[in-house]
């Protein structure tokens, strides 16, 4: 599977951005979808997870209200709308795959891994 994400970039604290991750090499709809971050000198942290029909979505509680995760299983795509952005959301973003249906909040549980966005809020 190789995912490939976009929408990085540059933005002011309040600002949104939309990450999307679009895969190939496996039926979309059997992969459960997840994003990671990482910031510089942290370690990976898990941000929202999606399931295989995209009737469960999962986020960690600093990002409850703010990101929005959501999947078109007709164009293999996943996405993350990130609004009202802050400082602290300034990290590598990555897009992960699995195709198992549990514990979407620990980053073992995935196999594919895209290469990462860079997202930088500024104050």
């Amino acid at each position: 599977v190789l995912l490939l994400e976009s929408g990085g970039g540059l933005v002011q604290a309040g600002g949104s951005l939309r990450l999307s991750c679009a895969a190939s090499g496996r039926t979309f709809s059997s992969l459960a979808m997840g994003w990671f971050r990482q910031a510089p000198g942290k370690e990976r942290e898990f941000v929202a997870a999606i399931n295989r029909g995209g009737t469960l979505k999962y986020y960690t509680d600093s990002v409850k209200g703010q990101f929005t995760i959501s999947r078109d299983n007709a164009k293999n795509t996943v996405d993350l709308q990130m609004n009202s952005l802050k400082p602290e959301d300034t990290a590598v973003y990555y897009c992960a795959a699995t195709g198992r249906v549990g514990g979407l909040s620990r980053a073992p549980t995935y196999d594919y891994w895209g290469q990462g966005t860079q997202v930088t809020v500024s104050s």
